[in-house]
């Protein structure tokens, strides 16, 4: 979804309204195709979840034009990744006992290393050159806005929604992101996103994301948030790469080295995490 939506062009309020669009597709398609019945309680909490989930997709597109692609998405991916077992460990009852517990924070760590080692820049580029360094401006930023995140990837473990299937929450929560989307639109000064072809254009990253968000509700309510949530995030390394091959963003082999090796940190350690389940 990324790739497709910078790829799209124009500002994040297309991005994310093209995102809400595609996934809106899905959610209808999904719905009609099960013949679901919705439930109005299910429904209104699914619909805040998806507008929450906006605020941290837009983090995302605010920062892929700030410091990358290559550099968000490893950096986004660590925080959604240790905030989500955090949340997992205090509030869901995983992560049981000293030794998964050990086992789990070891395996952030070495997230969290990965991730730096994926930001490191050239020592030797020129100042004008390290525009894609992170300054504590920009990570405060997507920390601020990942908060979005942590909810919505929390939402299938939530009491309010046990006993709900994957698709009664979905098109709720789609339409929940549509909505947000306008939103930010609306205040950014953009009122006209749905009259332009960059939105549309971004649709084809909402479809995507429509198939992935639908298998995570699958996958959280069966598997847990916790793994549920390493699995999607192995999707960095199609994020991270595909910022190099396809957009075009150009990193020095001194910074290559360190970005495959981060990378490499961070698939291991997601995979490690779910050991401590």
């Amino acid at each position: 979804m990324p790739l497709l939506t910078s790829k799209a062009g124009g500002r994040e309020s297309n991005q994310i309204v093209g995102t809400g669009l595609g996934a809106v597709a899905v959610g209808i398609i999904a719905t009609v195709v099960t013949q679901t019945h919705l439930s109005l309680n299910f429904a209104i909490y699914a619909f805040i979840c998806g507008a929450l989930w906006t605020i941290g997709q837009i983090g995302q597109f605010v920062s892929f034009n700030r410091i990358g692609l290559t550099v968000t998405a490893p950096l986004s991916s660590a925080l959604q990744l240790v905030g989500n077992s955090i949340l997992g460990v205090l509030f869901f009852s995983q992560w049981q006992g000293p030794k998964h517990l050990m086992i789990g924070f070891g395996a952030l760590l070495l997230v969290v290393i990965g991730v730096v080692l994926t930001s490191k820049v050239d020592p030797n580029k020129l100042g004008a050159q390290k525009g894609n360094a992170v300054t504590v401006k920009d990570f405060m930023f997507l920390l601020a806005t990942t908060i979005g995140y942590w909810i919505y990837s929390s939402f299938p473990s939530m009491p309010m929604v046990q006993g709900a299937s994957s698709t009664e929450l979905f098109l709720p929560e789609v339409l929940g992101i549509l909505f947000g989307g306008l939103v930010y639109s609306i205040f950014t000064k953009n009122a006209g996103v749905l009259t332009q072809k960059e939105t549309w254009k971004s649709a084809l990253g909402g479809l995507a994301w429509g198939v992935a968000g639908l298998a995570y509700i699958f996958s959280g309510q069966m598997n847990g948030t916790n793994m549920a949530f390493i699995l999607t995030q192995l999707s960095v390394l199609i994020s991270t790469l595909g910022g190099i091959v396809v957009m075009h963003e150009t990193k020095t082999r001194y910074e290559l080295r360190y970005t495959l090796i981060g990378l490499a940190l961070l698939v291991i350690g997601s995979i490690l995490t779910s050991f401590a389940n």
